[in-house]
């Protein structure tokens, strides 16, 4: 195994990726800007080098410090965490050819399934099922971009390419709108993400938002553990996760779980991956596949009690998959709230120092934060402070403790979305389940009037 893993991140991921690392013997070393020098994984890490500033494009971001720090410290492997460079396939391919291990895929399969329309074509090939759009990128011609939207038939989404993170998307009803949409569109794409490649999709009115979590090693083996619902999104950012998703049969499960583990082998994926759905009238239709771990990969560890970080890890030092199919048994509901330092309902960043900070315990209850009493939440960053996680042999029993979870959560000093979570864990649409990735939104517009 390892001797020695970078963390090449920060915040409550740096501290679950440490703790993996501490509990299979190996060494870690925190990299960190100078605004996260006093945070409780650059204490704990058995080393910690500073890479910068405090904005990321300096510290965080950088990759030549990131590799300098690995080489002075003689680590022998990178993990990005998710977020920052972790599907950056360029960092991937300088990790590798600096000599040290990438705990993830290669950086051509990043690549492969970082551009939307080749993960799509791809997706088609391995027999996943996709939205219906265009084939690949649309045209230059407006009357054959014309035709392509008439075929699929209105609404319609422009997408961009290389985007991501909600951004570089725009909806159509009509055909007066479309063509100056996809102009705007690529005009935004092409200053967003240096792509103007943009591709049309199907907008489907109330879809689910639905993803299913595999694991593959480079020995050609690749499991599916089951799948999440991550409906409960503002601007297409997630505010809650659950697993399994409410509503869906095992068979349906299974049959799509499959077809996600037999992509992974044939585009000869390595390591934890996350295909991402929209799910409507029973049908499943991929939009894109993440190539790292998942913020919400907590409810899946704990409805398999499998920790996909040492996975990773073990997947990265050349092992085989510790598990086969046949060895993953779903057991309860896991639902998972994130935790932000901003106002509850208008969601505007609240950074500052917390004065009082007192977590929840009990049956079922797993608490993954970097915060502490007197931390100073900085303002360059994401707004997650921690995630709050809670497990039930049933999903009502899963709510049940989350919300008394919330209700004994006290973080002072800073403004927390805590009160919509709450609200959220009463809301009787959300008690039912099945709730669209348009239903937080629906509901916080007529919250706010």
């Amino acid at each position: 195994m390892f001797d020695k893993i970078l963390i090449a991140n920060r915040g409550e991921i740096a501290l679950r990726i440490q703790r993996a690392c501490r509990e299979l013997g190996i060494k870690t070393v925190a990299v960190h800007s100078e605004a996260d020098k006093e945070a409780k994984y650059v204490k704990l890490a058995d080393e910690s080098v500073c890479i910068g500033p405090a904005p990321s494009s300096q510290s965080y971001l950088n990759i030549p410090a990131v590799i300098s720090a690995a080489e002075v410290t003689d680590a022998e492997a990178i993990h990005p965490g998710y977020g920052f460079l972790s599907e950056n396939a360029d960092f991937a391919e300088r990790v590798e050819q600096s000599g040290f291990v990438f705990i993830g895929p290669r950086a051509e399969t990043i690549r492969l399934m970082g551009d939307k329309v080749s993960a799509k074509d791809t997706m088609k090939k391995a027999g996943v099922p996709c939205v219906p759009g265009s084939e690949g990128a649309l045209p230059d011609d407006p009357d054959e971009i014309i035709r392509i939207a008439k075929g699929i038939g209105y609404p319609v989404i422009i997408k961009a390419a290389g985007g991501g993170g909600g951004r570089g998307m725009r909806v159509v009803h009509t055909e007066a709108a479309l063509i100056g949409s996809v102009n705007m569109t690529k005009a935004e794409a092409q200053a967003a993400f240096g792509n103007p490649v943009v591709y049309m999709e199907k907008f489907l009115e109330q879809p689910r938002h639905i993803e299913i979590q595999v694991l593959a090693d480079q020995h050609g083996n690749a499991i599916y553990l089951g799948e999440r619902d991550c409906s409960m999104q503002r601007r297409h950012q997630k505010v809650l996760e659950e697993a399994p998703a409410p509503g869906i049969s095992t068979r349906l499960r299974d049959k799509i779980g499959q077809r996600c583990a037999d992509a992974c082998k044939r585009i000869k994926y390595r390591g934890a991956g996350t295909f991402e759905f929209l799910y409507e009238n029973d049908e499943f239709y991929f939009i894109e596949m993440n190539t790292r771990v998942q913020v919400e990969h907590p409810v899946t560890e704990m409805i398999t009690g499998v920790d996909i970080v040492q996975e990773q890890i073990r997947v990265a030092f050349g092992e085989k998959l510790s598990l086969r199919q046949k060895d993953i048994q779903f057991r309860g509901h896991a639902i998972e709230c994130r935790i932000n330092a901003e106002d509850p309902y208008t969601f505007v960043p609240s950074p500052g120092r917390i004065s009082t900070f007192h977590m929840p315990g009990g049956p079922g209850i797993r608490v993954d934060t970097h915060a502490y009493q007197n931390y100073m939440v900085p303002p360059h960053y994401d707004s997650m402070i921690g995630k709050l996680i809670a497990y039930g042999d049933t999903r009502d029993q899963a709510i049940a403790r989350m919300d008394i979870a919330l209700s004994e959560m006290v973080v002072e000093g800073i403004k927390t979305n805590i009160a919509l979570h709450r609200d959220l864990m009463n809301d009787a649409a959300f008690q039912l389940g099945e709730t669209s990735i348009h239903y937080l939104e629906n509901k916080l517009g007529i919250h706010t009037k």
